[in-house]
């Protein structure tokens, strides 16, 4: 994914003022040409393309004052898709204009494109269709609401339905939406062929109109022998999932035993999945009542269940949705936070 910081970018020694003023104004690097950067207190470079090839992925916002053209020769080679794309705004060196070029909606480019114009005194402009009608679109009622989305290639039906006025039905059994247009009761309720949103940590059969959105709603507890492999963790933790058909996108959290703090193969698993850590004292857990203590779990860690109690006291709840699975190496347990 890009990384936090925005760069902005000018070719002539006007844009370069105009950069200048946009980049203390957004806390932003400012890259121009050699022969300006001394004079503009900016980064030096001898060409964009292969500047683009070093940074462009690294950075969350680019801010181009240069040509659209230019831009898109520049960028082209290093589009990995929208769900990946840092945001790009183009304008010109007067300001007149800030274009909204990539990433408009996830990557976040019609609301920079709306403050780079604020500071410029100019117009944005932005051509996604749901921001042309004033309509919220769902990718950015995902963002904003912090829901993974599912299936990536199904926005543009419900969006485009969003746009002709076209009925959408949503399931949304923890009401994490403020808003609907029909609601159903449950997924039984959804047309195959209709345009359908679903808000759900569980893994469904989806039409070919249906949108999932995954909230971070599951707490997963992990236990390891010392040394395990990422992969080691990510097999059990996925196998659990699995189990109860929950999709690996809502896992909010690894938790496990304080011993385990410092076990790679839970921190990059954790990396992998986009869930933070947790780590319980043997205390803590021994609070918990997980329906499959283990003697041996006992023994070596000094409480009879790591991954069940994990689960359970990371969710906050006293039930789980998947209990203990093992493997050679690692268990795995998931609740459903409370």
């Amino acid at each position: 994914m890009p990384g936090e910081a925005v760069a902005v970018y000018a070719l002539t020694p006007q844009g370069a003022t105009l950069g200048r003023r946009l980049a203390d104004a957004l806390s932003a690097e400012l890259y121009t040409p050699l022969a300006l950067a001394e004079a503009n207190r900016a980064t030096g470079f001898s060409s964009l393309p292969s500047l683009m090839a070093e940074i462009f992925q690294a950075r969350s916002a680019h801010v181009f004052i240069a040509a659209c053209g230019l831009v898109v020769r520049a960028v082209a080679p290093h589009l990995r898709g929208k769900e990946r794309d840092p945001a790009v705004v183009v304008l010109d060196q007067e300001g007149r204009y800030a274009v909204s070029l990539l990433s408009g909606h996830l990557g976040g480019a019609n609301e920079l494109a709306r403050r780079v114009a604020a500071l410029t005194g100019g117009a944005p402009v932005i051509t996604t269709a749901t921001d042309c009608l004033g309509l919220p679109s769902f990718d950015v009622i995902a963002r904003d609401l912090g829901l993974a989305i599912g299936n990536l290639d199904a926005v543009k039906h419900v969006n485009t339905a969003l746009i002709s006025g076209e009925r959408i039905i949503i399931f949304d059994p923890a009401g994490l939406l403020a808003r609907g247009v029909d609601w159903a009761a449950s997924p039984e309720d959804l047309p195959w062929d209709a345009p359908c949103l679903l808000v759900d940590w569980r893994e469904r059969g989806l039409g070919p109109r249906h949108l999932a959105l995954r909230p971070k709603v599951l707490a997963v507890g992990v236990g390891c022998r010392k040394g395990a492999g990422m992969a080691d963790v990510l097999d059990v933790v996925r196998a659990a999932l699995a189990a109860k058909r929950l999709s690996p996108l809502s896992v909010r959290v690894l938790a496990s035993i304080e011993a385990k703090r410092g076990e790679p193969g839970i921190l990059e698993a954790a990396a992998a999945l986009g869930a933070k850590t947790v780590f319980f004292s043997a205390r803590e857990l021994g609070a918990a009542s997980p329906p499959n203590p283990s003697a041996m779990v006992a023994k070596h860690m000094g409480v009879s269940s790591v991954c069940e109690a994990a689960a359970m006291i990371a969710a906050g709840t006293t039930r789980l949705l998947a209990t203990k699975v093992k493997s050679g190496t690692a268990t795995a347990a998931v609740a459903l936070d409370v």
